[in-house]
């Protein structure tokens, strides 16, 4: 198994946490991982996006040239990596901000993310979202690692915002089980 993962969107949408968490599930669940955060000298407003890759196997390069799996939160991001998606492979879209595109082969997924995370009362949750729909819909991490990861990234911030983020997460589980065809939506 070897996933190729990129997270796009811009400072302040928790792209980089996003894929430190899926990583550090990765590990928890005994796989191997690297994930690569990248910023610009802006930080909140400028482009961000994290590579993660997950495999049984040691990983040699760390680069991504045809990920399995994109996340992406704004509009950019879809511009800047949707060519590059391996044929077949997974789109999460944030609807909130992007229109999802049609892909002749592959899945879409399409999570009002940050509206979601409007209704919660912080969109600052919208990558929890992403990240249950993601757990959910691929299945490469554990939903037990996941949230463990996600508890343990939040350590030190605000017990309320620690606490919307986990809920915010569920209702992602939920979405990205629709998505797989196992259930209905919550919303």
């Amino acid at each position: 198994m070897r996933e190729q993962l990129i997270i796009g969107g811009f400072g302040g949408q928790g792209v980089l946490l996003l894929g430190e968490i899926i990583a550090r599930a990765a590990i928890a669940d005994g796989k191997e991982t690297v994930c690569v955060p990248a910023y610009g000298p802006e930080v909140r407003g400028g482009f961000a996006h994290s590579t993660v890759i997950i495999s049984d196997q040691q990983i040699g390069a760390v680069t991504v040239s045809e990920p399995d799996t994109l996340i992406v939160m704004n509009q950019t991001s879809l511009e800047r990596f949707l060519s590059q998606l391996r044929q077949g492979g997974w789109l999460f879209v944030n609807t909130s901000l992007v229109e999802p595109p049609e892909l002749g082969a592959g899945v879409v997924v399409p999570l009002p993310a940050t509206e979601i995370a409007e209704e919660m009362g912080n969109v600052r949750v919208a990558n929890s979202v992403m990240l249950g729909a993601y757990v959910a819909g691929k299945g490469v991490v554990s939903e037990e690692a996941s949230l463990e990861a996600l508890s343990s990234g939040l350590r030190g911030r605000a017990k309320e915002l620690a606490e919307m983020n986990v809920i915010a997460y569920r209702k992602g589980l939920a979405l990205g089980l629709c998505a797989a065809g196992e259930g209905e939506s919550p919303r």
